[in-house]
């Protein structure tokens, strides 16, 4: 076995999308040729939280990684790590680890509704003999990664998420392959929304930006309605059905964003909140298509075009992302460098702070990516920007 000290541990947390295997994989294969041993944390954080000191390589939360159980793990979608949703520095009495004991949740720093588990999470990364860790995750991951790096421990981030809104890089893994998957989707629809002279309105995912709406009607040539726009009704309502009678097949369609609404409106939120405080939105979808039908006597056909897209393999461009990604990580662990993550910006790969919390998500640049008068991504004016989704890092 290789000496501890220079392990390398790695985990996905948040939801999964495609490409995350492929930097599970290159990872590993990569790490050889810094004489590293890769060690898998499995269920996100959660496995540095509940592994227990008594039985540390549990396999619920630990595997040790190696050229033959990761050969083929890129050929398909998902995180054969698992993950989690899990918030260490915000865990419910409830849901304590239960190896802990008594004095030791006293020691806990407690608001008085959650403890703080930072502390477990270093204790159980030195036991393990973890040197760094590469964390893949979306905005709520990294937030706890920006975390356990301002405590002192290494920790290289990797970005991923189908909404592409983690602050301080224009491209997330799982960004392309969700937008080919809604295109497709849309695409397959058509003749049914053609067949009964509908109005297609497709939600997709994207609570607080809109850039899966945006791309996905960039490629598909409908409406988009996003988060960073709240839209007038009426106006929307009037293009749809100027849309559909111009439409010699008698149909029209919108992308809109989860967190899309209109002036004036609001989206409710139902059920419990999940670790870093998020609710699920009612769906804005169907309640758009209830008003369309309600103003214009016409049919509508609400499509919630959501866990279809983080599933299966990814594509090409994720695929590339991804194991670049990878080994951006593996050339900063190298170097001694930690508190970063990988990034893309004005198209370029690169490198950049670990993002916190309090910058929130990155947004759609109005100014410049959407038209608010058509409700459409704005095609015009791509003389000298990047190649693939462009926008403010």
């Amino acid at each position: 076995m290789a000496n501890k000290s220079t392990r390398i541990g790695i985990l996905t947390g948040g939801g999964d999308v495609p490409g995350l295997n492929s930097v599970i994989k290159s990872v590993t294969y990569g790490a050889g040729a810094l004489g590293r041993q890769v060690v898998g944390i499995r269920r996100g954080w959660k496995g540095l939280t509940h592994l227990d000191p008594a039985d540390p390589t549990n396999p619920a939360y630990f595997v040790e990684l190696n050229r033959d159980n990761t050969r083929k793990i890129d050929r398909t979608g998902g995180t054969m790590l698992h993950t989690s949703r899990t918030n260490p520095r915000r865990m419910a009495e409830a849901k304590l680890p239960k190896f802990l004991s008594k004095d030791q949740i006293k020691k806990l720093p407690f608001d008085g509704k959650v403890y703080d588990l930072t502390s477990v999470v270093i204790e159980n990364l030195e036991r393990l003999g973890i040197g760094y860790l590469v964390a893949i995750g979306g905005d709520d991951t990294l937030s706890f990664a920006a975390a356990l790096s301002a405590a002192g421990f290494p920790v290289v981030g990797v970005p991923k998420t189908m909404d592409n809104d983690v602050r301080g890089t224009e491209y997330c893994i799982g960004f392309s392959t969700a937008v080919t998957r809604a295109r497709d989707a849309i695409d397959r629809q058509r003749t049914i929304m053609g067949s009964h002279e509908r109005i297609g309105v497709f939600r997709i995912f994207g609570r607080d930006a809109g850039f899966t709406a945006l791309y996905a009607a960039y490629v598909t040539g409908g409406r988009c309605l996003i988060p960073e726009y709240p839209f007038n009704l009426e106006r929307a309502i009037d293009l749809l059905v100027e849309d559909k009678r111009n439409n010699s097949s008698a149909y029209s369609l919108v992308v809109m964003s989860e967190g899309a609404m209109w002036e004036q409106g609001k989206i409710d939120e139902v059920g419990e909140a999940d670790a870093y405080g998020h609710k699920k939105k009612v769906n804005v979808g169907e309640a758009f298509a209830r008003e369309l039908e309600k103003r214009t006597g016409g049919e509508t056909m609400p499509s919630d075009l959501t866990y279809e897209l983080r599933s299966g393999g990814p594509d090409v461009i994720d695929q590339v992302a991804a194991t670049t990604f990878a080994n951006i990580a593996l050339s900063l662990i190298g170097d001694g460098v930690s508190g970063r993550m990988t990034a893309v910006q004005k198209g370029c790969y690169t490198h950049t702070i670990l993002p916190a919390t309090s910058v929130g998500p990155r947004k759609v640049d109005i100014a410049t990516l959407y038209d608010t008068q058509r409700y459409r991504p704005n095609f015009s004016s791509k003389i000298g920007m990047p190649l693939l989704f462009s926008g403010d890092a």
